[in-house]
C-alpha cells in the first residue's frame, strides 16, 4: 500500500472510533433522559395522589394546583414521546388535558384510557427497571 492509502485508512480508522465513541454517548444519555422522565412520572403520579387526597378531605378544588398538574402531566408526556415510549406518553397527554379541563373526557374513554395513578406508576416502574438493566 502506498502512503496516500495509508492515510485515508487511518482517517477512516479514527473517524469510525470517533463515531462509535459519540454512539455511545448518546445511548448513555438517552438512557438517562429515559431514567429522569419515568422518575418524574412516579414524582407526578405522587404529587397528585397528595392533591387528590386533599381534595377529598377539604372538597376544595385548587385551581393553581390543577393548573400545575396539568403541565406537570403533558410536560411529561413530550418527553416520553421524545423518547419514543408512546403508551405511557399518550396516558400522560390525556392526563395533562383532564387536569386542564376535567370534562373534556367522558368517564368511558377515561376508563379505557387506564390513566389510574398506580397504572402509571407500575409502567413507569417497570420500564424504569428494564433501561437500567
Amino acid at each position: 500500500m502506498d502512503a496516500i492509502s495509508n492515510k485515508v485508512l487511518s482517517e477512516l480508522f479514527s473517524h469510525g472510533v470517533r463515531w462509535l465513541s459519540n454512539l455511545g454517548r448518546a445511548r448513555a444519555e438517552r438512557k438517562q433522559q429515559s431514567i429522569n422522565a419515568l422518575r418524574k412520572v412516579i414524582i407526578a403520579s405522587r404529587q397528585t395522589a397528595v392533591y387528590i387526597r386533599q381534595l377529598n378531605d377539604t372538597g376544595e378544588i385548587d385551581h393553581s394546583t390543577e393548573s400545575n398538574l396539568a403541565v406537570l402531566w403533558t410536560e411529561l408526556g413530550f418527553a416520553l414521546e421524545d423518547l419514543q415510549l408512546n403508551k405511557l406518553a399518550k396516558r400522560c397527554q390525556i392526563t395533562g388535558k383532564h387536569w386542564s379541563n376535567p370534562q373534556h373526557f367522558t368517564n368511558e374513554f377515561l376508563d379505557k384510557a387506564d390513566i389510574s395513578l398506580n397504572k402509571m406508576e407500575k409502567m413507569a416502574k417497570l420500564i424504569l427497571l428494564d433501561v437500567q438493566r
